[in-house]
């Protein structure tokens, strides 16, 4: 038996993720016309909605995603952190490169979470809170093939973010409304053929933990390389 849901919760919900995907603002009209129902039942969502800051209206009357959202994304942060620290701690130490934890924020890169190899004399130093398009660097191009059905497993990138460093990063898979990607950051050469298939399966673990599942995905092994 399927479970009980809330239609008005759905609503709200998708509300969101409409006004979410359109920077400029929609009008109420504009967004009844996106959710399909009458503007009386938009009027009352949004009503509800700017009651907790999670939708604002600019100058113009436009609506957008209120800040309210960005003190429930915040307080996700510490959990993605916590699940993925373990799981690239691992990876580090077998790899010997720091490996990274990286969301997308809008159309940025957010490095999330770092570990460094503990035994390695040199080692690429990767701030935490670095950001940079998700065009640019392995880990915000493994977040774009995230998106796309049938894309390769991971990206590899060469001095795009800083000369003399390779990187590699896999996307993040099976965790519904999450863009992220596992990867790693190194100088000099960089072994692909040993490195990405426990760079793809360390993203496939976050995935899976993130998610609830015992074990992760199967994962696979063709990857893109720029």
């Amino acid at each position: 038996m399927a479970a009980e849901t809330s239609q008005t919760l759905d609503r709200g919900l998708h509300v969101l993720r409409v006004l979410a995907e359109v920077p400029t603002g929609l009008t109420v009209t504009e967004l009844a016309t996106r959710l399909g129902v009458n503007r009386t039942v938009v009027h009352r969502l949004v009503a509800t909605l700017e009651q907790h800051a999670l939708v604002r209206r600019d100058a113009g009357s436009r609506l957008h995603v209120g800040l309210g959202v960005l003190h429930l994304a915040s307080a996700v942060q510490p959990v993605l952190r916590d699940t993925a620290v373990p799981v690239l701690r691992g990876l580090a130490e077998a790899v010997g490169c720091t490996a990274h934890l990286t969301v997308a924020d809008g159309d940025e890169a957010l490095a999330l979470a770092v570990v460094e190899p503990s035994w390695t004399d040199f080692h690429v130093g990767y701030r935490v809170g670095s950001r940079h398009p998700l065009g640019q660097g392995a880990a915000g191009k493994a977040i774009l093939l995230g998106r796309r059905p049938d894309s390769p497993a991971y990206s590899v990138t060469s001095g795009e973010l800083q000369a003399g460093a390779r990187g590699l990063a896999a996307p993040v898979p099976g965790v519904s409304g999450l863009e992220a990607s596992v990867g790693i950051v190194t100088l000099g050469d960089l072994d692909v053929a040993a490195v990405a298939p426990q760079v793809v399966a360390a993203a496939a673990t976050v995935g899976a933990r993130l998610s609830g599942r015992t074990g992760p995905p199967q994962a696979r092994a063709s990857g893109s390389t720029r």
